[in-house]
């Protein structure tokens, strides 16, 4: 049955030109028998196509553009490329504790998917938990990261309040582990409730979705753009995920 549903989703994926990466042999560890799904946002060739961007998708309560190219810092490192290093060193520290990771795109040198279809095939794979990967671009006066919290819409209602716990978690180490502050200009002491972003909309399993810091703030941006800093990012959310989904 696992393997006949994981054969249709790779089909799905094909078909929106999305490379789905073969699970890997997992190591025994805590998270053995886990499925984590990891959405690093955007994609490395987005802006070669503004018409596959521009498209509408329905993100569970309104029309909304596929997709966006993302933000970049003011020395021209560009988001997409750091929610992919980040998911990387992320999935590493995941496997490495036995659970299996299924993600959304499979390079940083393709175009899409779209949002909606992010969220499909994470839910499809039947992730137990999933974190969306973003940075901002935000005023270049403010910085800090922020948590973007789901607001009840229908097919995400069951997953609401474990999706705040998890929220909850990601944020005290963020700033415990990762050090960055919380947003001094999005949400609320480092958290926000969204209803307008299809990857939290669209969730069947509980979800965040985290804007690391804010790539146009030089003091953000310094840590953004370190290897270092990644991986202490990558440690803040395997550890929330390791305690939502083992205690």
């Amino acid at each position: 049955m696992r393997r006949t549903l994981c054969a249709a989703i790779t089909l799905v994926a094909s078909l929106a030109g999305v490379l789905v990466p073969a699970a890997p042999a997992q190591a025994a560890g805590v998270l053995s028998g886990k499925i984590v799904g990891i959405d690093p946002g955007h994609n490395g060739r987005n802006y070669t196509s503004p018409s596959f961007m521009s498209k509408q998708i329905w993100n569970g309560r309104e029309w909304e553009d596929c997709d966006t190219t993302g933000t970049q810092t003011n020395g021209g490192y560009a988001e997409h490329a750091f929610n992919w290093a980040v998911a990387n060193y992320l999935a590493q520290k995941l496997r490495a504790a036995g659970a299996t990771v299924v993600w959304t795109r499979s390079s940083d040198t393709g175009i899409g998917p779209c949002v909606d279809q992010r969220a499909r095939l994470l839910n499809h794979d039947h992730a137990n938990i999933s974190i969306d990967i973003h940075a901002d671009g935000g005023p270049s006066g403010g910085r800090g990261f922020a948590v973007l919290l789901p607001v009840a819409d229908g097919p995400n209602d069951r997953v609401i309040k474990a999706s705040v716990r998890f929220g909850g978690y990601l944020r005290s180490r963020m700033i415990g582990m990762a050090g960055m502050p919380v947003s001094t200009y999005d949400g609320t002491n480092g958290l926000a409730y969204r209803k307008d972003l299809a990857g939290l909309n669209l969730t069947t399993e509980p979800k965040v979705l985290i804007e690391c810091g804010n790539m146009r703030n030089s003091t953000d941006a310094k840590l953004l753009t370190s290897k270092t800093w990644q991986l202490k990012a990558a440690a803040a959310m395997a550890s929330a995920i390791t305690k939502m989904l083992v205690g």
